[in-house]
């Protein structure tokens, strides 16, 4: 009787652990099937893919994506449609293809297919002075000074540098059109292409024939518009106020104007007069002479009686 008990609840227990497993099981297989089927194939970059260049089906390979993280233009396929495009930016191995990234279909490769509509890309002559010692690399952002004689019905004769054209970005240093694998080494190229609108073109090609160019780059995050008067040879002399020196990277903005000069004051020194007429030394009485007194002894008791 005692054995058939215990073999009931062994039966019982083991009938109870194999329901639990085969719902964990079915459990399992259905939210692998619901996840399976929210899975969309999407085509990305096998290898690094160059800003310009054109997309072979060598440098392709497919992947497969949840659909709520899909990026926005992902290309689902690979297709006669797709090989041949340009890519207008570097992808990176296992980076999704969007049209974002692509030119579009029948784009020539090269620097035209990365120019913006509006844009025009024109090309300027650099040396290691003008192209900050060759650290000017495709993408950076530069303004463009000028040093330039004024016009001859200016009252000033003077030479003047100025600004004349801000936030400019640069397309290609030399032939290249995508930054170098390593940005702490500088190429020193002769020629660099920014990218500016046709009215900018304008005033480029005058200031190259009129004077002499500098570009000045500037932080990629800093995309102000910076209005100064311009410096000549009156404005140099007067002197600068010495600003603080910022950290690298975006920070708080110093203007000049708003510059603040610390001066110490000096200490101030009190003047005595020459003559000081010495206060009157002031003494202290002398002490009372000690009044005489008798020592008077009562019972156990003593004191001491003083004479008036």
């Amino acid at each position: 009787m005692m054995r058939n008990k215990k073999l009931i609840i062994a039966l019982g227990a083991a009938l109870v652990f194999g329901l639990i497993a085969a719902v964990s099981v079915s459990r399992y297989l259905t939210s692998a099937q619901a996840f399976t089927k929210n899975l969309s194939n999407v085509v990305v970059a096998k290898v690094e893919i160059p800003l310009g260049s054109r997309i072979i089906a060598e440098q392709l390979t497919v992947a497969q994506f949840p659909r709520n993280i899909i990026p926005e233009g992902a290309i689902m396929k690979i297709d006669d449609k797709l090989i041949g495009r340009v890519a207008v930016t570097t992808i990176a191995p296992r980076e999704p293809l969007t049209e974002s990234r692509l030119a579009p279909v029948g784009a020539a490769g090269g620097l035209s297919s990365v120019i913006p509509e509006g844009y025009r890309a024109m090309t300027v002559k650099v040396d290691d002075v003008v192209g900050i010692s060759g650290f000017i690399q495709p993408g950076t952002l530069v303004d463009i000074v000028v040093v330039i004689d004024p016009p001859e019905q200016s009252t000033k004769q003077e030479k003047i540098s100025k600004i004349v054209l801000q936030n400019i970005k640069v397309l290609a240093n030399g032939q290249n059109l995508d930054k170098p694998k390593n940005d702490r080494e500088a190429e020193r190229v002769k020629a660099i292409t920014l990218q500016v609108t046709p009215e900018q073109a304008e005033k480029l090609a005058l200031a190259t024939s009129e004077g002499k160019l500098q570009l000045v780059m500037r932080n990629f995050g800093d995309q102000n518009d910076e209005r100064t008067p311009g410096a000549n040879k009156t404005s140099l002399l007067s002197g600068e106020r010495a600003l603080p020196v910022p950290e690298p990277g975006l920070g708080t903005k110093v203007a000049a104007s708003a510059a603040v000069v610390v001066r110490r004051a000096r200490p101030r020194v009190m003047s005595l007069p020459r003559e000081v007429t010495a206060a009157p030394k002031i003494t202290a009485p002398p002490p009372a002479p000690p009044r005489p007194s008798i020592e008077v002894i009562e019972g156990m008791k003593k004191r001491s009686v003083d004479f008036p």
